[in-house]
């Protein structure tokens, strides 16, 4: 991956997207980096990404999120991507108890593939759909609290606590690597991201259908 302009940013940070499929990821995803939101989204194939550059405690944060398949079928294509993430979004949809449900299994894998130091943040996606709500925010917060994990409900339709929840996961990560000072700061973000970007790449090198992933990637960075 090329290295950007030094003054660019401080912190390069990577976070990942998990969830089900049709839980509004790619909507939370499109909404936080572009203020987009499209009504007639589909369902991502393979993983896409994209990077938003923000300000938080006078540093300049550039944030990279990828936003991961939910379908089985892309389960060993996406798992690569949990290695060298900081930071996680794990979604749900409020009217959908299954993807509730779900979020133990997608929990117990991101513990198993990412950092054990990895900053999660539960949302509870689709919040305008209140009157047709099948889990109680009061229930998601039980459960947040016993996993140790902070939590909000989100609408990407209404921009409803999309930046709040970035932000406050960018902020946490922030505050974590700063207090190691053990780098310095643009080779501390690039470690941290590289880490995971090599078991990435040998991922997608190993079957043709994949280069496409890989050459947006190319692409996107360079």
């Amino acid at each position: 991956m090329a290295h950007r302009v030094d003054h660019e940013y401080d912190y390069l940070l990577k976070m990942v997207l998990i969830g089900d499929s049709g839980v509004g990821k790619s909507n939370i995803l499109s909404r936080f980096t572009r203020n987009e939101f499209s009504l007639d989204s589909k369902s991502t194939i393979g993983v896409e990404f994209a990077t938003r550059t923000l300000q938080i405690e006078g540093k300049t944060i550039k944030a990279q999120i990828w936003d991961t398949a939910g379908q089985e079928r892309y389960r060993a294509i996406t798992s690569a991507y949990y290695r060298g993430a900081v930071g996680a979004l794990l979604v749900y949809d409020i009217t959908k108890k299954q993807t509730f449900d779900n979020v133990q299994r997608w929990l117990r894998e991101l513990r198993d593939h990412a950092d054990s130091n990895i900053v999660i943040m539960m949302a509870g996606n689709k919040s305008d759909l209140n009157h047709l709500r099948s889990v109680s925010e009061e229930e998601a917060q039980l459960f947040a609290e016993k996993e140790g994990l902070s939590f909000l409900e989100t609408s990407a339709l209404e921009a409803l606590n999309i930046e709040k929840a970035f932000q406050t996961i960018l902020t946490e990560i922030y505050r974590i690597i700063s207090k190691k000072h053990l780098l310095p700061r643009k080779q501390h973000g690039w470690l941290l991201l590289l880490k995971g970007q090599l078991s990435t790449l040998q991922t997608l090198m190993e079957t043709p259908r994949n280069l496409a992933v890989l050459l947006r990637m190319v692409s996107v960075t360079t």
